[in-house]
């Protein structure tokens, strides 16, 4: 269900709206919960009733969310959304899931086009200021992605005079743009829109996270490779409609849970796991 159930789009943002039946590899694990378990009239509630959930994520980023030639997206967030949803007593065919690119994630919360968004979406003051954020579930941070023959970048502080490619409204675009000023960023719509320019030298470099790098560069056969150490901290949030306080605290409240019980962990084995190093498990920051 969407509070606000609006169809949009967005032609920059190419949004694809898709019902799709989520298939885990852990099984649909649904709560056994009803509306009435939750408070009257809360978010939690209205969503248990409806027994449908609409969820925003990437389609184009291996290991976190990506749209599989099956149809079905697949990866850690999409394993994290999966175990919301299920919390709430709905299941895997009961999510509506929607692409939402960087630019468009807190639009898409602000007018009801999606219940929550888990896209690799990094809790910041300034997004506090239009949505909500749970979590965080993931600490990432920003990294450098070249061509494997490339010897010349190994740090930011070799970005100057550099065509770096990014996507308009990302963190890591902006923290390019503040602190690096002497390189020419390329803003796309979506990071899959930098591989070609990079392979065909129209950039020099791709940055995001090391983990969304680490994903292309696992499917790149050899010609991509991430460069240097990250150099920011991106902690990976659940975003949310503003001031919808109570939901916030049941998503940390299930985090917590899914920390403590092995749930997440499981999650990251079978989708990032496969390919990057165990993470620490994190902090849930309840501002």
């Amino acid at each position: 269900m969407k509070l606000t159930k609006t169809s949009t789009w967005i032609a920059a943002g190419a949004i694809g709206l898709v019902a799709l039946t989520a298939c885990s590899s852990g099984g649909d694990d649904t709560a056994d919960v009803a509306a009435s378990d939750f408070p009257e009239g809360s978010t939690m509630a209205a969503l248990a009733e409806a027994g449908t959930i609409t969820i925003g994520t990437k389609f184009d980023q291996p290991l976190f969310g990506l749209l599989a030639p099956s149809g079905d997206p697949e990866g850690f967030d999409v394993e994290i959304g999966k175990i919301i949803a299920g919390e709430l007593g709905i299941s895997e065919d009961g999510i509506e899931w929607v692409e939402t690119v960087s630019a468009n994630r807190e639009p898409f919360i602000q007018d009801g086009s999606v219940d929550i968004v888990v896209a690799t979406y990094t809790i910041n003051d300034e997004r506090k200021e239009l949505v909500s954020f749970a979590g965080p579930y993931y600490n990432a941070g920003q990294a450098l992605m070249t061509l494997t023959e490339t010897d010349d970048i190994e740090s930011p502080d070799d970005l100057a005079g550099k065509v770096v490619c990014s996507v308009t409204g990302s963190t890591p675009a902006q923290n390019i743009a503040d602190n690096y000023p002497d390189a020419e960023l390329a803003l796309f719509d979506a990071y899959t829109d930098c591989l070609e320019p990079l392979r065909n030298g129209q950039v020099d470099v791709v940055t995001t996270d090391n983990v969304i790098l680490a994903g292309y560069v696992a499917d790149s056969d050899d010609e991509f490779k991430v460069v240097g150490e990250p150099f920011t901290e991106e902690p990976y949030g659940i975003g949310l409609a503003l001031e919808d306080d109570e939901f916030r605290d049941w998503i940390n409240d299930v985090l917590e849970e899914i920390f403590e019980d092995g749930r997440w962990l499981d999650a990251w084995n079978e989708t990032a796991g496969t390919v990057l190093p165990e993470p620490d498990v994190p902090t849930v920051d309840r501002y």
